[in-house]
């Protein structure tokens, strides 16, 4: 009962004109941004990050709940259209998406991603609001032993999960680390790492990294990689499902629904795991038919399911954002820094300490999701309009908003010659495969895990022994012993199965 009156609460915060303003500007301009080719929720959030400084701290966070959900429906029209996915989740959703746009069917595949991201958005804000508050309740037991090793669980999936190789993605995450540290000392106030530059002395920020490594790095790249290829465009109809459309896509929500939420709740970070299960599941599920589409022209469950999954993940990824501070995405990583630069610390005393702003927010995805359901069926015709500006003029138009929101920040040139720096590194990452999300998970949980890895030890007396007296965190232990050490050992054994049987 306690959870519904917080609820009504949060709906009449959030139902307030103003903040219905900007929960729709959010929304249009999140979807706006996340059709546009290349361009994922995380560079969507990092972009308009700066432009919020002065937003009263309510509608910010709904603003960017907004923007999150809507560049995560827009990313899906890329995908389709032109077989650009804007990051790693829209993969999956390309590989049948745009077959069944050239099929001619790109509105039924545009259809069922929507109303597909809005079931599971739906159902995993349900989940969001009931159980958000029963983990903060258990997080509260949680001491300096168990939060660092949940902030290395993090680091070490997100490291694992994320790249085409843990090695890169380990290596990414101790440039993130060492990011991290620049800046004073927590506890000693020393400068570390400052190389004599006072602007150093706070530390790098953010939003300047999420802009540098996203945006300025996606421009960059385009112009020096991709700049001589051909735009294509796909031809497409009217936004329209048919009754057997319906049939096969219902299930293929629930199910994606099923898959992605639990992903999201646990600390583990990615949307590609789930989105590449629920793939595969409802390819191994289809009969006949149905199953001859997959990788010919098309099969709309290849779409629903995954796009289910993604939306779900992403929703339920808002629990251990709120309840644990622990960013299991790019997007949210973003967000952990706009909560910081209000001054917030997402934890377990979130739900009581700021406990209008946690219920607004989420009361905010509900309305958020029927906007964005009412924006994307009737209007997918204008979004596609978008993505007839020509590439060299959009991004540049990207290159100058990234460029006017870091020097706005603190109106200094330092930051702007940083920002191309952190573009140019971002360029030589994705040249050599390397992923950006373990950089800004690092540089954002790097400083918190190691203040919570002094404290622990000082509980300890100073002996690292305390990590393994407390049963929760030798668990965790256990656990990313067994991230780290499983997949290679699975492996291992398949290559040895495999030359034995070349060998017979």
């Amino acid at each position: 009962m306690d959870i519904f009156n917080a609820l009504i609460q949060g709906f009449m915060t959030a139902a307030t004109p103003v903040n219905l303003l900007w929960a729709l500007v959010g929304c249009a301009l999140g979807t706006a941004v996340g059709v546009l080719p290349g361009i994922g929720p995380a560079v969507a959030v990092a972009m308009l990050l700066p432009i919020t400084a002065k937003v009263e701290v309510t509608a910010s966070m709904i603003f960017f709940a907004g923007i999150y959900y809507g560049a995560m429906y827009g990313g899906s029209t890329t995908s389709i259209l032109l077989n650009t996915p804007g990051e790693t989740a829209s993969m999956v959703t390309a590989m049948e998406g745009n077959k069944m746009a050239k099929s001619g069917r790109a509105g039924a595949a545009l259809a069922t991603s929507a109303i597909g991201s809005f079931v599971a958005g739906t159902i995993a804000t349900v989940v969001v609001t009931l159980f958000a508050p029963t983990v903060a309740e258990f997080a509260v037991r949680l001491g300096p032993p168990e939060y660092f090793m949940l902030m290395v669980l993090a680091f070490t999936t997100v490291s694992a999960v994320l790249g085409k190789s843990s090695l890169r993605g380990l290596t990414a995450l101790f440039l993130g680390l060492a990011v991290g540290c620049i800046g004073m000392d927590q506890i000693t106030g020393a400068a570390r790492y400052t190389m004599g530059k006072p602007e150093l002395l706070d530390g790098i920020d953010i939003v300047l990294v999420a802009v540098g490594l996203f945006a300025v790095a996606e421009v960059l790249y385009f112009a020096l990689y991709e700049a001589k290829t051909r735009d294509t465009q796909n031809k497409m109809g009217r936004v329209h499902m048919t009754r057997r459309d319906w049939k096969r896509s219902v299930p293929a929500w629930i199910r994606g629904t099923v898959i992605g939420t639990p992903f999201g709740c646990i600390p583990a970070g990615g949307t590609e795991i789930p989105t590449f299960l629920s793939y595969a599941a409802e390819k191994k599920l289809a009969k006949g038919d149905d199953k001859a589409e997959f990788g010919s022209t098309g099969a709309i469950e290849g779409v629903a399911g995954p796009e289910a999954a993604n939306n779900a993940t992403v929703t339920a990824a808002l629990i251990p954002l709120l309840t644990l501070g622990i960013p299991t995405s790019n997007t949210t990583a973003v967000l952990l820094g706009a909560f910081q630069n209000y001054g917030i610390n997402p934890g377990p005393q979130l739900f009581t300490s700021s406990a209008a702003l946690v219920w607004a927010l989420i009361a905010s995805l509900y309305i958020g999701n029927v906007m964005l359901l009412v924006l994307n069926l009737p209007m997918v015709g204008m979004w596609v309009k978008l993505l007839k500006i020509p590439k060299p003029q959009l991004y540049a138009g990207i290159l100058i908003f990234a460029t006017v929101g870091a020097y706005g920040m603190r109106q200094s040139t330092f930051d702007l010659f940083l920002l191309l720096g952190i573009g140019v590194l971002g360029v030589v990452m994705r040249r050599f495969d390397f992923p950006t999300a373990p950089v800004v998970v690092g540089m954002i949980l790097g400083p918190l895990a190691e203040a919570q890895m002094r404290n622990a030890v000082a509980i300890g007396e100073g002996s690292w022994t305390i990590f393994l007296q407390r049963p929760m965190s030798l668990t965790l232990i256990i656990i990313v012993l067994a991230v780290l050490i499983v997949p290679r050992v699975l492996k291992w054994m398949g290559n040895k199965k495999a030359l034995q049987a070349a060998a017979a």
